[in-house]
């Protein structure tokens, strides 16, 4: 199964030099909650003190005002990575009077969805836009699975081992379409072996009663105000998790043959009318919007999946856009959740693991994906989600039904060669050990975070709200024990006080109308 990637490794290994893929870069996107003191989600504005979050590269919001996201540049060193998101959260705490960060991927008691305050973004047509998209999702989806948190990891190959490995690989075409090429084969198998990330970091096994509220669900009650799943790993990738209704609308369906088919399936779905949208309006009475339009997607964001090609976008360039004209620049997995026994909500051995782990899937023969593996592959990701850590439990490929636990064994042992390529040639070492305790801590699904969870909740006696609440307020105290790099601090400080000028100039800025706006953004560039 693994030939061709043990060619390639072989091949690499020989040439040495820029032929080995160490020293890419990595950035982080980690979200949180900012909850009061009664542990009930923070009704208060996004904090001034920390800039505006229309234009601060690096503390902004996702859905909710009070949901934060902590964004870092890219590093080629995961432990400067790590240290900006330290840093970051460090600056953050200071800033919180008497609120907590929510250190769990599902969220804290929410007594009425409607109480969920929507990010706001001022006044400029940009800050509209943004606004009103969060308002449409509100409406689609509901509130409640708008404020489900993670962590994103944005990984880049080396711009130097692209040429290196296109000799390897004997490809005579444009550079580009080569890098393009690879990147989709990369985001193929990041898929096909996505059920990994569940199994080896879901860490939502568990869920606060009020999540549930008015809903019907299948989650047993494990004690007090918790529902949970037996050998659950993340719900939060499983089906009472964000899910995009549009498929079964209209089975939209993005697909991943390489960036062309990518981008046109993208397109269609932000232009193409959904009548289940078109039930809830684009206007409402008063002549505001209720949703952006009742397309497929209101933007391409609105995709939900594991994993997103990506490239930097210009000011209020559509991603689409991006992607079409300059390619692809990183790849963004988007399936790991917070880590509750880390501050951070991701360790340096993840870090390390998955940076690899992407490696593996580049090298990796990388098939299109037909109907039925797209089905596997679907099945694979919701049922490791709900039953993981099940003794004995299958996944399904084409060769056959196959143990998890064997399945994982086969890509673990392809993974040390690579490993030990970063350690010998990267900037930093650790990878081999990394994944070496990773793969004997978690040999055992009871040793994996999602059962570590369970056990605890079990033997403190603790609900998830408590269990929860209590990691928060350690973690707080934590970072405020800590104190920021001087480097890092003066340019999240700058950035602050230039994201506040920036917001500013654009809304004294003479702006077309909104709808015009609007209507512009839509038609690109070109239109």
């Amino acid at each position: 199964m693994f030939a061709i990637l043990d060619k390639r490794l072989r091949r690499i290994t020989e040439a040495g030099g820029e032929a080995v893929p160490a020293g890419g870069l990595i950035g982080l996107e980690k979200e949180a909650l900012r909850v009061a003191g009664d542990g009930r989600i923070a009704q208060t504005p996004h904090p001034a003190a920390l800039g505006a979050a229309l234009t601060h590269p690096y503390i902004t919001t996702d859905y909710s005002e009070a949901l934060l996201e902590l964004i870092t540049p890219p590093f080629a060193r995961a432990s400067e990575t790590r240290a900006f998101l330290r840093d970051a959260h460090i600056l953050v705490h200071q800033q919180l009077q008497g609120e907590l960060l929510w250190t769990a991927s599902m969220p804290c008691i929410v007594d009425d969805p409607g109480r969920i305050p929507i990010a706001r973004y001022g006044d400029s047509n940009a800050g509209r836009m943004k606004h009103i998209y969060r308002v449409g999702l509100g409406h689609r989806y509901g509130r409640m699975m708008q404020v489900i948190a993670g962590v994103h990891f944005n990984y880049s190959l080396p711009e130097a081992f692209w040429p290196a490995y296109q000799t390897l690989e004997r490809d005579q075409g444009r550079p580009r379409d080569f890098i393009d090429r690879n990147y989709f084969a990369l985001i193929r198998n990041l898929q096909r072996f996505g059920w990994i990330i569940p199994y080896l970091f879901g860490a939502s096994p568990a869920v606060c009663d009020s999540f549930l509220t008015n809903r019907e669900t299948h989650l047993e009650t494990l004690h007090g105000g918790t529902r949970f799943e037996r050998w659950a790993t993340s719900l939060r990738m499983g089906d009472i998790g964000y899910t995009n209704r549009q498929e079964a609308c209209a089975g939209m369906k993005a697909c991943y043959n390489d960036l062309a088919c990518y981008v046109d399936s993208l397109s269609r779905a932000i232009s193409t009318p959904c009548k289940f949208w078109e039930k809830i309006g684009v206007r409402d009475g008063d002549g505001g919007y209720r949703q952006l339009n009742a397309n497929l997607l209101q933007i391409e964001n609105e995709y939900y999946s594991t994993v997103r090609p990506k490239q930097i976008q210009r000011h209020m360039e559509k991603p689409v856009h991006a992607l079409r004209e300059r390619g692809v620049r990183y790849v963004e997995l988007r399936s790991l959740d917070i880590d509750p026994f880390d501050p951070l909500g991701i360790s340096l051995e993840t870090m390390r693991f998955v940076e690899a782990f992407m490696i593996f899937c580049l090298l990796a023969d990388s098939p299109l994906i037909d109907q039925r593996e797209r089905r596997f592959i679907d099945r694979n990701l919701e049922d490791t989600a709900h039953n993981g850590r099940a003794c004995d439990f299958q996944l399904a490929r084409h060769q056959g039904p196959i143990r998890l636990g064997e399945w994982l064994d086969e890509i673990l042992a392809r993974m040390e060669e690579i490993c030990r390529l970063l350690d010998q040639h990267g900037p930093e070492s650790g990878y081999l050990d990394a994944l070496r305790q990773l793969r004997e801590s978690r040999r055992d699904p009871d040793h994996t975070p999602s059962a570590r969870i369970i056990a605890e909740l079990r033997e403190s006696g603790r609900d998830f709200f408590d269990y929860t609440y209590h990691q928060a307020q350690q973690h707080r105290a934590w970072f405020l024990r800590q104190q920021p790099g001087p480097a890092n601090q003066q340019r999240l400080e700058q950035e602050a006080a230039a994201s506040v000028i920036a917001q500013r100039a654009m809304e004294q800025a003479e702006q077309a109308p909104f709808d015009q706006f609007l209507a512009a953004y839509f038609r690109g560039p070109s239109g």
